[in-house]
């Protein structure tokens, strides 16, 4: 069975790739600026992706694809901030993540022409804040913005100020801050994910997990349960270390149990960067069980997909191009089933 996976960049376009068996090749690819570092689809239309254009002016763009995903850019617009690194769409509504300008910011789209429906955002939440680290931390970092279906809300993660934004929507169908998971100093959160009533946060400056008790209630309290290292040996500080992304599938019938997994850039090792796995059973986990290698170098983007998402796509931005794993032994452990090493600067996926 072929499968067709979308990759974002840091080039100037968007790309489309073929993995069937052990087989992994470039396809097509659709000119739409510079550094289009992250891609989403309309959850009503995966034929329509949207893509975010991490430069100064920050634009959100608009692809359609035909049947055999050759792509045709058809809207742009404004982001409303600087570097926007992520996007999401929540019914008929794209959320922009502004790294450098540290917003959160909102454009109307639509499944249908003109597909997105203002030149520039019509909402606005500006982040304040600050760190420890100098080189960082200056301000507010919107680093994402994900959507929990099981909570119905929007978490974002503030780099800058070392905290998790929680975004819902107000009386009249505004979003607005409706509260906040406040991290040590310095820790500088990243990506998150969202499972069995946990929230766990990838800290990039000190590639760490934090685990949270995340209850549905505004007012009730959130709890640190657990913070581990995303390595069994890290290099002693000061190093180049950061960890990248934090992924956790779904449990299916093919792989019961849930495990998170989590891409660390920039290892020392001649086997490159690796992926993590770990086990989410234990109360005051997570558990880390394996350490995968993966040949790749500054591995910044993953995401599964296939049956029962059965696999994993990895990029490695400097070095290593793309890598397909296959899940084996319940999800405990990766085995690379496919590669192209000649493939530039890919970001983020998205499985179609």
């Amino acid at each position: 069975m072929a499968f067709t996976i979308l990759g974002s960049s840091y080039t100037n376009s968007v790309y489309t790739y073929t993995f069937e068996n052990d087989s992994l090749a470039l396809k097509s690819s659709v000119d739409v600026g510079v550094h289009p570092s992250w891609v989403t689809s309309h959850p009503e239309d995966k034929s329509l992706v949207f893509a975010a254009l991490e430069q100064e002016e920050g634009k959100i763009v608009a692809i359609k694809y035909d049947s055999e995903y050759k792509g045709n850019q058809v809207a742009e617009a404004s982001s409303g901030g600087q570097d926007p690194c992520s996007i999401v769409v929540v019914k008929d509504e794209l959320l922009i993540a502004n790294y450098s300008s540290g917003s959160i910011t909102v454009l109307p789209v639509s499944k249908n022409a003109p597909y997105i429906l203002a030149k520039s955002p019509t909402c606005t939440i500006t982040l304040t804040g600050s760190g420890p680290n100098r080189e960082r931390q200056l301000s507010s970092h919107a680093h994402q913005v994900f959507y929990s279906d099981e909570y119905d809300d929007v978490l974002t993660p503030d780099l800058g100020g070392d905290r998790v934004y929680r975004l819902k929507k107000d009386a009249v169908g505004t979003w607005k801050i409706a509260g906040h998971v406040e991290h040590e100093a310095g820790g500088g959160p990243r990506h998150v994910a969202v499972h069995n009533g946990y929230l766990y946060t990838l800290l990039e400056l000190e590639s760490s997990i934090a685990k949270h008790l995340f209850p549905r209630s505004l007012d009730s309290k959130v709890e640190l349960i657990a913070k581990v290292s995303t390595m069994y040996n890290p290099p002693p500080p000061p190093n180049d270390m950061l960890a990248a992304e934090i992924l956790i599938p779904k449990p299916n019938a093919t792989y019961p149990i849930a495990y998170m997994y989590v891409s660390n850039r920039n290892h020392p090792s001649p086997e490159g960067d690796s992926v993590a796995i770990f086990s989410l059973e234990k109360p005051d986990g997570p558990e880390l069980i394996a350490e995968v290698r993966t040949g790749l170098r500054h591995l910044r983007g993953m995401e599964f997909g296939g049956p029962d998402d059965k696999y994993l796509c990895a990029g490695g931005l400097y070095a290593g191009g793309i890598r397909i794993f296959e899940r084996t032994e319940g999800g405990r452990n990766l085995k690379l089933v496919a590669q192209d090493p000649s493939i530039k600067s890919p970001t983020g996926f998205l499985w179609v």
